[in-house]
């Protein structure tokens, strides 16, 4: 396993939740790079959507997901990173990819108003439209998928830690290592 775990998922999945739970469990850091767009800008995710359009604030999120120099983390992106070719393949390089995934109907259930929770919408895109095309690239990034749908926090904090546990056995299996 690489030494970072990425988090990656629709707004409202709880890559932030289970990542700080994940992140203590494993005795890692645990990174926001949300936060840190809005350290790095000084304004809140929906202000720099609203002053530097989609294509601005992707830039500005590829940028700082980037140029994260981050080791022995949990590291949790924005939704939206999964636009953002430079920082995926960044991310891909520096860790291991941990899909949270839940069905449209959940993720409808938590986030009631995308705009101010700052989801990146185009002009007439619906959520539904939203999720529907970023579950693909989600997917395309994943090195581990896990569902949350019927789970309670703790069950998810369970599935994805033991996920992380197989691809660690499975490595030191690869390379020769005894468990």
């Amino acid at each position: 396993m690489k030494n970072n775990l990425v988090f990656i998922g629709m707004p409202g999945v709880g890559k932030s939740t289970v990542g700080v739970v994940v992140a203590k469990q494993l005795g890692l850091r645990f990174i926001d790079t949300d936060l840190l767009i809005q350290e790095q800008e000084k304004r809140l995710l929906c202000e720099i959507i609203a002053d530097e359009g989609e294509e601005g604030f992707l830039e500005i999120e590829n940028q700082v997901n980037r140029d994260a120099d981050v080791e022995n983390a949990v590291i949790s992106p924005g939704g939206s990173v999964v636009y953002c070719d430079e920082a995926m393949n960044h991310f891909k390089e520096i860790g291991t990819i941990v899909y949270l995934k839940a069905s449209y109907q959940v993720i409808k259930k938590r986030i009631r108003n995308p705009k101010k929770r700052g989801v990146l919408l185009r002009e007439g895109q619906s959520f539904k439209d939203l999720y529907n095309e970023r579950i693909k690239l989600f997917e395309k990034y994943a090195d581990i998928t896990v569902c949350e749908d019927g789970c309670q926090i703790e069950e998810t904090i369970e599935n994805v830690l033991s996920a992380v546990r197989n691809i660690e056995n499975a490595s030191k299996q690869a390379d020769g290592r005894v468990i």
